[in-house]
């Protein structure tokens, strides 16, 4: 298997059966409805970059090897030879499912405005729980820092981003590069000596662990709580798994909350989220553990959005939410 579009068979011996049924339809019905969403819409007209002055050069490899895993799409302004902010962008899709594929639309967005982006593949989970996705997002990092220059990229104005899963490894990633860590992986991505000016971490599932949270504090489906908790445990592996040292990494909002000053200065974060996504509580955390943190936080909820609302550009909330990102952009990346 490529690591693209895994999915995992599901455990659900410790559910009644009723649940099990909800959660095994409901797991259907999600990742078909966003893939689907993602796929479809790629071959209507208004999808043609040409149509809105950006190229897009397909599949470039960033890491060794030929997995389709590891490719990225480039966009860029058309028009523009540089020097080009850059953004790296890291799907969301539960950290089991989607592609670079199914989210053309936010290399698209990010390019139109004149940002030479990044859309990557990863590994996914289970056949590559963690930290294998989080080890991708990195290569690929290093793979920017290399590439960028010579796209006319600009690594001064750099911005990790992504949504759901990739908000999670986007925020995981810039830790790695302000926050001396014991991993490996995330060493590597300290000694780059590189901090990105921006972080967007949309909609973010931000802390894997503890799922049941979801239903204690949001009050949602319980067929909604169990997949919250079928993604998590399938990207480190445990059934219901609490938060531990070596998973850390994987609960990025948990290191914020922990308190810790960083060991080089965080970047700035826009975290946007909808208020009707039960993901609402891990953004409103992450904003309250940074603004402890003195780190610049800016995060905003859009009322009557769901999960991902923002991909829904013909919705005026998602038109406001892109405003509001690219105005925060803008700011941070002049000063």
């Amino acid at each position: 298997m490529s690591g693209l579009q895994a999915t995992a068979e599901l455990d659900l011996t410790g559910l009644p059966l009723p649940r099990r049924v909800q959660l095994r339809v409901a797991t259907r019905l999600i990742d078909g409805f966003f893939g689907g969403l993602g796929s479809m819409s790629r071959h209507q007209p208004l999808a043609n970059p040409k149509r809105h002055g950006v190229a897009v050069e397909r599949n470039v490899p960033y890491a060794p090897g030929g997995s389709r895993a590891h490719l990225c799409d480039v966009y860029r302004p058309a028009a523009s030879e540089g020097p080009l902010p850059v953004v790296l962008y890291a799907h969301g899709g539960g950290f089991r499912k989607l592609s670079k594929e199914t989210h053309w639309l936010m290399g698209l967005i990010f390019a139109r405005r004149g940002f030479l982006t990044y859309n990557i593949n990863y590994r996914l989970a289970p056949e590559f729980p963690f930290p294998a996705p989080l080890e991708d997002c990195g290569t690929a990092l290093e793979f920017v820092l290399r590439d960028a220059p010579a796209r006319g990229g600009d690594l001064d104005r750099l911005v990790i981003a992504g949504e759901s899963a990739g908000a999670n490894l986007a925020t995981a990633l810039s830790i790695e590069s302000c926050y001396r860590r014991p991993e490996a992986w995330a060493k590597s991505i300290w000694d780059l000596g590189v901090v990105p000016k921006a972080v967007v971490p949309a909609c973010g599932y931000l802390q894997v662990t503890n799922a049941a949270r979801f239903g204690e504090r949001s009050r949602i489906p319980s067929w909604l709580a169990d997949y919250s908790a079928f993604c998590g445990d399938s990207y480190i592996g445990i059934a219901g798994a609490q938060p531990r040292e070596e998973t850390m990494l994987a609960d990025p909002l948990l290191i914020f909350e922990a308190g810790q000053a960083p060991d080089r200065p965080l970047p700035a974060y826009f975290a946007s989220v909808g208020t009707k996504d039960p993901l609402m509580v891990d953004t409103q955390r992450f904003a309250a553990a940074l603004e402890k943190l003195g780190a610049n936080c800016e995060a905003r909820y859009y009322p009557g959005g769901i999960h991902a609302f923002h991909a829904f550009i013909w919705q005026r909330r998602a038109r406001q939410c892109w405003r509001d990102t690219f105005d925060f952009l803008d700011r941070v990346l002049a000063a």
